[in-house]
């Protein structure tokens, strides 16, 4: 029997193409209803944190763009890992989206037994915001530059301790890059959380700290602590006179705590973005912008490709430092 080969590579490529189509045409539709019912939001710390001060911001305003509820579930437990899995294990239909922080890259880049993988399991829809660290001591300590503290921590090996809000987390890693390209052994206390550790230093009991301005501001302003320099590539506008860690002769160190919006990695790719514009349109409101000034945050709004292009990048850088600085997460 005679088969016109022309004719069925033809009919074949046809149906290729009408395939396509369709299933694009059935993405945009997708996107075009989106949302049509609540969207869970999952904040995976505590109420009040920082990552769920922001998840709420955006909630509020995602809610109001487009006439349907986002709302916020915390989900706590296991270091922000609980609500990351329950993302990643959620349909792949945008119902679900989470708020994440840099500390999640710590953890996916350095602990294996992660039950996840946030590079591979999930995907960025937009990194929200950007915040630096500061770094201070408590008054008592005889320094204040971070070459003041450098001299004194190698002329007293094992005299400084710096605090943290648990082990495994973005503070510890800040102390632990800090040793390393320093070339200082303070040795890392961890707390139950980042108030507690600030509580530490204000004591005494440790004497060198790494977070957020907006955590100590109040204590530096008081003069009951010490902050010596921020975490930053670049000085801040909100505070111009404090160095970076890095021009005070530590280069290469840099420490972000940013926030981002994620979703599972199956996620059709025009609901994504059209989550990623609301998020966008939130940051561009002057209340928000007025918030994120008071804590020291930019906004950020990156593209999905953007964000989870960071997200890898970040952890590799950390379990790059953890593989150099030898550490023991255990």
């Amino acid at each position: 029997m005679f088969v016109n080969t022309r004719r069925v590579v033809g009919a074949l490529a046809a149906a290729a193409i009408t395939a396509v189509s369709t299933t694009a045409w059935a993405q945009v539709d997708i996107a075009k209803d989106y949302p049509n019912k609540p969207v869970r939001f999952i904040s995976p710390f505590t109420p009040g944190a920082g990552t769920d001060t922001t998840a709420r911001a955006l909630a509020a305003h995602l809610s109001i763009l487009h006439n349907q509820q986002f709302v916020v579930d915390n989900r706590t437990g296991a270091a922000g890992s609980i609500g990351v899995e329950l993302t990643s294990l959620a349909p792949p239909d945008g119902y679900t989206i989470c708020l994440i922080s840099a500390s999640h890259s710590v953890n996916s880049g350095t602990n294996p037994k992660m039950p996840y993988d946030l590079g591979r399991d999930l995907q960025g829809i937009s990194q929200a915001t950007s915040l630096f660290y500061s770094v201070y001591v408590n008054p008592k300590v005889p320094a204040k530059t971070i070459q003041e503290l450098i001299t004194y921590a190698k002329a007293n090996p094992g005299k400084l301790n710096f605090s943290s809000s648990g082990t495994g987390g973005l503070q510890h890693f800040a102390g632990e890059m800090f040793n390393h390209l320093a070339k200082v052994q303070m040795t890392h206390v961890p707390y139950k959380g980042t108030a507690a550790g600030v509580i530490a230093n204000l004591s005494g009991d440790v004497q060198v700290g790494f977070g957020t301005l907006f955590g100590v501001r109040s204590h530096w302003q008081a003069g009951r602590l010490r902050v010596l320099a921020i975490t930053a590539s670049k000085r801040s506008p909100a505070v111009p006179d404090v160095p970076t860690v890095a021009e005070s002769g530590v280069p290469g160190y840099e420490v972000d705590q940013w926030y981002g919006v994620i979703t599972g990695a199956k996620v059709p790719k025009p609901i994504v973005t059209k989550i990623r514009n609301g998020i966008v349109d939130a940051l561009k409101q002057p209340e928000t912008a007025k918030r994120l000034a008071a804590e020291g945050s930019t906004a950020v709004g990156s593209t999905p490709e953007q964000f989870t292009a960071h997200i890898r990048s970040e952890m590799a850088k950390w379990n790059k430092l953890a593989k150099a600085a030898k550490l023991d997460l255990n």
